[in-house]
């Protein structure tokens, strides 16, 4: 059996989390997040403890077993606590600024880049530091976001400007080895 798949999930206090029909929904201090549960998968909700299990021992049904338990247990953390990307910008004159809903990046572009920030996401912006945090409660949503901010300016593998991920290590090439 499915090590992943098997283990309970734990629904936090303050929590509320429903199934639907082939709808799973969780709602919590976080915000409110929807998924589909695979036809067939039963999702049992005893008091605080959630279980998956699956129709049979075939190998996509042992794959989709793992699948649907960590993509409920997603819903459930992001209801609860959230999650985060942290960015860094890099390069000099490279910065961004939060206004509205938009975040206005310089990025040694001839123009200013604007990127709408998205329903169910919050970015927070450090000026002084040149950093980014996007959250929310969906994982999916926040990972797409952060990359969709990184790919506005991607880091350079010689001067390593740009923007990158806080825990991202930037492999260095050299430069040209011609003039002494």
């Amino acid at each position: 059996m499915s090590r992943i798949g098997k283990a309970p999930i734990e629904i936090p206090q303050g929590t509320k989390v429903s199934i639907e029909g082939d709808l799973f929904t969780a709602e919590g201090p976080k915000g409110k997040v929807s998924q589909r549960v695979f036809e067939s998968f039963p999702v049992e909700i005893e008091g605080n403890v959630m279980t998956v299990s699956r129709p049979s021992d075939a190998g996509p049904d042992r794959a989709m077993h793992g699948l649907l338990r960590s993509l409920l247990a997603n819903a459930v953390e992001g209801v609860s606590t959230g999650f985060r990307k942290n960015l860094e910008i890099i390069g000099v004159g490279y910065r961004a600024e939060l206004k509205d809903r938009e975040v206005h990046f310089a990025l040694g572009y001839s123009h200013p880049v604007v990127f709408p920030v998205p329903d169910g996401i919050d970015i927070e912006v450090d000026t002084k530091a040149n950093k980014l945090a996007v959250q929310g409660a969906d994982k999916q949503k926040v990972g797409q976001v952060a990359a969709e901010i990184r790919r506005l300016r991607k880091p350079d593998p010689y001067k390593g400007k740009g923007i990158k991920y806080a825990d991202e290590i930037i492999r260095r090439k050299v430069g040209k080895a011609g003039a002494k």
